[in-house]
């Protein structure tokens, strides 16, 4: 049996964070991860270039089922620091639109960071290696894995959630919140694409790579302004990602198609300079026009030029435009979701150390509790963030 201060269940953002700082403080540390390789979900974000953090991260970026709990670790340990962590490294990267970062050459850049944080701290990496349960005893905790056993005082578990199944996702780290009495919130896939209804997907089947900038908008109120993408399945582009979050099966979404422009205000213009245009050829100049094709064999736009409108048709069309409504059939679910909405419920754990409340020595972060990030970098920030926290306490 291997006898160690810190076990770590999970060699991802969270949990090398969290290694790399209980490191630091002079407490013998080893991370256990199923895996070839530390770090998978990191590799394949962003495209391979990982948006691993964003300067505009604030706790409003976030859904909680408590949502003063992210405001500790979040003040605590800032984007700026995180910042100033892989500038040390002498990372190169970039800015992109709302506030996200890219690394310039890869991802592997930022677990190279990580891995040589942890190798400074002294911490062991155990890959190949699944837990397969875990007891409490009077000193701490014992850990069996596939390798042998493992006891620690501390034990964090970073497990991640149900997102990408593919790179190795389970639900260990739920079972062992239930297992030790801590109460855990249901989940879904969340920043994950929409799937249509079968009469929709056949309807838009010809728009698969068609952009179109909007704002989206669930029932409950939430609104992004972003792209959406249409694809072979149905929905997707970052604002149907983010909206994803806020919708609840049954529930429609709203989008407004031309937020920049008032089409009433269009019209009229048109009216005067091209009357004698047919009304599809003008909206084709302002959308995609295939786009338009569609919604004109469905009989959304009226089969008219532009001076033949009534002012019913008008407010009609305006109001269809500035107010798109599509019911989704589902979610991409798990397989493509960048993220696990709902996990381990945040009133059973200290918002300043991440330890269970009911369990001395337990400590829950990253993805497995139930915290979930805006897509543009948060969630990797909810990362860094947790990790330090509970690195200093364990």
């Amino acid at each position: 049996m291997t006898q160690v201060d810190v076990i770590v269940i999970g060699a991802g953002a969270a949990g090398l964070m969290c290694a790399a700082q209980a490191g630091y403080r002079g407490r013998s540390v080893t991370v256990l991860d199923m895996g070839k390789k530390p770090g998978r979900k990191i590799l394949i974000s962003g495209g391979g270039r990982c948006n691993f953090t964003n300067e505009n991260a604030s706790p409003e970026n976030y859904l909680c089922g408590n949502p003063h709990f992210v405001k500790s670790c979040l003040s605590r340990y800032t984007q700026h620091d995180f910042i100033e962590l892989v500038d040390r490294h002498g990372l190169a990267y970039h800015h992109k639109t709302l506030g996200q970062l890219f690394c310039d050459n890869s991802a592997q850049d930022i677990v190279d960071i990580l891995l040589t944080e942890c190798e400074w701290a002294g911490v062991n990496i155990a890959l190949r290696n699944e837990v397969l349960r875990v007891e409490k005893m009077d000193t701490g905790y014992l850990v069996s894995t596939e390798q042998g056993a493992f006891c620690c005082e501390s034990l964090v578990v970073a497990a991640g959630g149900l997102t990408m199944p593919k790179l190795g996702a389970t639900p260990i780290g739920y079972k062992i919140a239930e297992q030790f009495g801590l109460k855990v919130l249901p989940t879904m896939a969340a920043l994950v694409p929409f799937t249509l209804h079968q009469h929709d997907k056949d309807r838009f089947e010809g728009l698969s790579g068609i952009s179109i900038p909007c704002i989206v908008s669930s029932e409950d109120g939430t609104r992004f302004k972003e792209n959406i993408l249409f694809t072979h399945r149905g929905l997707s582009g970052p604002a149907i990602l983010q909206i994803s979050s806020f919708w609840r099966a049954g529930q429609a979404v709203t989008i407004n198609l031309l937020p920049e422009l008032d089409l009433k205000a269009q019209l009229a213009t048109w009216r005067e300079t091209q009357a004698q245009k047919s009304l599809k050829n003008s909206l084709a100049t302002i959308l995609p026009k295939r786009f338009i094709e569609i919604l004109h064999e469905s009989k959304a736009i009226p089969d008219c030029n532009v001076n033949q409108l009534t002012h019913s048709q008008i407010d009609e069309l305006a109001n269809y435009i500035h107010n798109w409504q599509i019911k989704p059939n589902g979610t991409e679910g798990y397989r493509t979701a960048e993220v696990t909405l709902g996990g381990v419920d945040t009133d059973e754990l200290s918002s300043k150390t991440f330890e269970a409340k009911k369990s001395q020595g337990l400590y829950f972060i990253g993805e497995v509790t139930d915290v979930t990030g805006w897509l543009g970098g948060y969630n990797f920030q909810y990362a860094w963030s947790c990790g330090f926290a509970a690195g200093q306490y364990c």
